[in-house]
């Protein structure tokens, strides 16, 4: 779920509720695999590449693009986790907390990033993790990969890859997992 919609998660009192399966667990392993073959074409071959998740929602998806890439090239490639919580553009509306540890053990230097997510909304956590990703180090080049695309951004961001492009209202909620993307709402209480 993006930033704006695990506010009202819990702790803070809201439940997510579905109201439709956009893609089953089937429909997002294909998903995953379409873009880890788009990746492999796009870079030809994955000299230099490597793949760094968001956390916490990009976690699950770039371990498996990565879990992809490795299955077709048969070549691993480094997997990196990336928390941008202290590069918000809204950290001093809000309590900022980390979502969870950056953990980056390899050089960036002069390599392609494959920046990943789970559902790309106003653009303003790729942003951040632009800003985090020059503090490692200064890249050949980022490539966004998403696994949903809901649009309504508010910043010029757009991906690379894209496991399902999803218009939806700016009060509807998507919740993007390895077993399901599902679309519905927050409601505060479980109402």
């Amino acid at each position: 779920m993006a930033e704006r919609e695990r506010q009202l998660a819990p702790p803070y009192g809201g439940v997510f509720v579905p109201r439709t399966t956009v893609l089953d667990r089937d429909a997002v392993a294909r998903a995953v695999r379409r873009m880890a073959h788009e990746i492999i074409e796009r870079n030809e071959g994955l000299t230099d590449v490597c793949v760094v998740g968001l956390q916490t929602g990009g976690i699950a998806f770039a371990s498996a693009i990565a879990r992809q890439l490795a299955d077709i090239e048969g070549t691993e490639v480094p997997l990196g986790k990336l928390d941008v919580a202290f590069y918000r553009d809204d950290i001093n509306l809000r309590p900022v907390l980390p979502e969870a540890v950056t953990d980056m053990p390899f050089d960036i230097d002069r390599k392609t990033v494959i920046l990943v997510d789970d559902v790309l909304f106003t653009g303003r956590t790729i942003r951040a993790a632009l800003d985090a990703l020059l503090d490692q180090g200064r890249t050949r080049a980022v490539q966004l990969a998403v696994m949903v695309d809901r649009g309504h951004r508010e910043l010029p961001i757009r991906p690379d890859f894209v496991g399902k492009n999803l218009p939806t209202r700016r009060i509807e909620v998507v919740n993007a997992t390895m077993d399901s993307v599902e679309l519905g709402e927050m409601q505060k209480g479980g109402q």
